[in-house]
């Protein structure tokens, strides 16, 4: 990215609940990386989880990043409104016969990896958990169409080493980390598409920041793995790759990090207090020179 570029950032929540001082450390760390470059900070709404994502939640994101003192960019991109662009990306990666149809069940799964863990070459964890063991992979045509036409749920996985071995070595650079080198395998076969929408975490922000125009993603270190498998689905659909800096959590007095579940530490739980704005960036630890 030339210097002069302007930087564009989000902060992308899912409204599955209110939002807690975690995502305002967040939401601040992305409009402060903007505000640096005298850049743009955007708002995104990832709702592709239909089943836990609400309106009151969405609606509260913005009550309480406003009352927090945030701006951002309008109109706020909302993914169930654009399921076309992650259809038109999933076309793209299935005409390269980068996909492949998974009918497991999470008990599926579990069993086949409990009956491997005691060979030779088990496989091994990934950074969301056991690597799929590939039960679906070597499905043939005619099995495949008679489970769909029998009505079988089923999502898409990509081929990894085949999506690896198209798009060649790759790289991706974290302003903290320095240069990385990029190694979505650790994933294995990566959900794409799920059962229940066509499109997954990975597929949906890969697509949403190239249309967006993003030039740098800021998240937390948890997400900092994903950020191979995201370089990989850049080269294979011809988009941009942004730079990336990742921040660390933050935890309660426990040590563990804050979830939504922790309704005492929400946004929404805080104001009702009577805390103020600055009281919450001060239990964020955000310094009062650099706060909205």
């Amino acid at each position: 990215m030339s210097p002069k570029a302007s930087i564009i950032t989000r902060f992308a929540p899912s409204p599955t609940g209110h939002l807690h001082l975690g995502h305002a450390y967040s939401a601040w760390f992305a409009w402060h990386e903007a505000q640096t470059g005298s850049g743009r900070f955007l708002l995104r709404v990832e709702d592709i989880d239909r089943g836990r994502c609400r309106p009151d939640f969405e609606k509260a994101i913005h009550e309480d990043l406003a009352w927090l003192g945030l701006t951002w960019e309008t109109p706020v991109r909302r993914q169930s409104d654009h399921m076309t662009d992650y259809s038109r990306a999933l076309v793209s990666l299935t005409l390269k016969q980068l996909v492949y149809p998974c009918f497991c069940t999470r008990k599926d799964i579990a069993r086949e990896i409990e009956a491997a863990a005691g060979a030779p070459h088990a496989l091994p964890d990934g950074p969301d958990g056991p690597v799929y063991p590939g039960i679906c992979r070597g499905l043939g045509f005619d099995e495949v169409e008679n489970r769909k036409a029998a009505g079988e749920a089923f999502c898409l996985r990509l081929r990894m080493d085949t999506a690896i071995s198209l798009a060649g070595p790759l790289d991706w650079t974290d302003l903290d980390r320095g240069r990385q080198r990029a190694l979505p395998e650790i994933f294995g076969d990566v959900v794409i598409a799920r059962k229940d929408t066509p499109t997954s975490y990975h597929l949906a922000v890969t697509v949403d920041d190239a249309l967006q125009g993003v030039t740098r993603v800021t998240r937390g270190d948890d997400l900092f793995e994903a950020s191979h498998v995201h370089r990989l689905l850049q080269a294979l659909l011809g988009l941009p790759a942004p730079e990336y800096r990742h921040h660390g959590l933050l935890t309660g007095a426990d040590g563990k990090r804050f979830a939504k579940r922790d309704k005492a530490q929400t946004i929404r739980s805080l104001r009702e207090t009577g805390k103020t704005p600055a009281e919450v960036w001060d239990l964020a630890g955000v310094a009062r020179d650099q706060r909205p």
